[in-house]
């Protein structure tokens, strides 16, 4: 799904489209999901390389699936990148966006895999108590920090799966990387910085969460806590090295863009002009014109059994 995307670690961008649990407390009433359904498309298109690294190995952790649920779907580009990884299986993609989910099922459609594919709308995790039967496998990408109890979600989750079924959950990981420490103007080191920003703003976002539980983030053991048999973590890389895509120099203005908005004010006024210098198209500095700006960016995916 696709909140402000706790992105690439703590909201760089809209999300790829998938991770947020809309509907599971807080208001996304002021968010346009058709008009953002487009770029969080994109972003996700831009990561496919990263998605495909994972689902060929969840496709070793959890063969054959027959029904596969994607928990916080949005516009269903990794939903139908299941489709294509798991030939055999039924795909459910599930989200709180209507629209967004009629952006999935169009895609399922022009790929040729609607028969297979089904959407299912509501705040998350309570809509999966509509799923016909468990799922043998399910995906939720970035979606429970946007939970207060994250460790009610994980137990709910596991509810839905199969005996012998996987849950696999993307958490964490390294957060994006578009420039090099010294871009030749401002203070070296400017996306740490916001980096560092964005971790206050994280917590501040958790701590307004309704029902919003402190939870040491050890993904493993909260698994184990939910009544599941962690199997494994993995993380996976997307190395866009410059000179980039047209595609990804857009993700990198896209993020900074949105990063300036959300969090520019917990910069210094130095850090600010910079970060503006580096968004203006008329810069020869800037993001739309530097020939070194690349894509650097780790997720890691966390694996659990429902003992059968």
């Amino acid at each position: 799904m696709a909140h402000d995307h706790h992105h690439d670690h703590h909201g760089s961008a809209p999300a790829h489209g998938h991770g947020h649990a809309h509907g599971s407390g807080h208001d996304h009433s002021d968010m346009d999901w058709a008009e953002m359904a487009p770029l969080l498309e994109a972003q996700a298109e831009l990561y496919t390389p990263l998605y495909r690294q994972a689902l060929d190995w969840l496709a070793r952790e959890a063969p054959d699936p027959g029904l596969v649920v994607d928990v916080g779907s949005g516009p269903g580009v990794v939903s139908c990148l299941f489709a294509d990884t798991f030939p055999g299986a039924r795909v459910v993609a599930a989200d709180g966006a209507g629209p967004l989910l009629e952006r999935a099922a169009d895609r399922a459609a022009r790929l040729g895999v609607a028969d297979r594919f089904g959407t299912l709308t509501g705040g998350l995790p309570d809509a999966l108590g509509e799923l016909e039967y468990p799922a043998d496998l399910m995906w939720a990408s970035q979606s429970l920090h946007h939970l207060g109890d994250q460790r009610a979600a994980l137990a709910a989750l596991g509810g839905h799966l199969a005996p012998g079924g996987t849950l696999a959950i993307l958490e964490g990981g390294l957060p994006a990387r578009f420039l090099p420490r010294d871009i030749g103007f401002g203070r070296p080191g400017l996306q740490a910085r916001i980096h560092a920003v964005e971790e206050d703003f994280f917590a501040e976002m958790r701590a307004s969460l309704p029902g919003s539980v402190p939870e040491t983030e050890d993904w493993p053991a909260l698994l184990t806590a939910a009544g599941l048999k962690h199997t494994g973590p993995r993380s996976f890389l997307l190395d866009l090295p410059a000179p980039v895509s047209d595609a990804a120099r857009a993700y990198a203005v896209s993020s900074l863009t949105r990063l300036r908005e959300r969090v520019g004010e917990g910069l210094d006024a130095g850090d600010r002009d910079t970060l503006d210098r580096l968004l203006d198209p008329a810069d020869a500095g800037s993001v739309h014109r530097r020939p070194d700006v690349f894509v650097l960016v780790a997720h890691t995916v966390y694996t659990a059994v429902r003992p059968a």
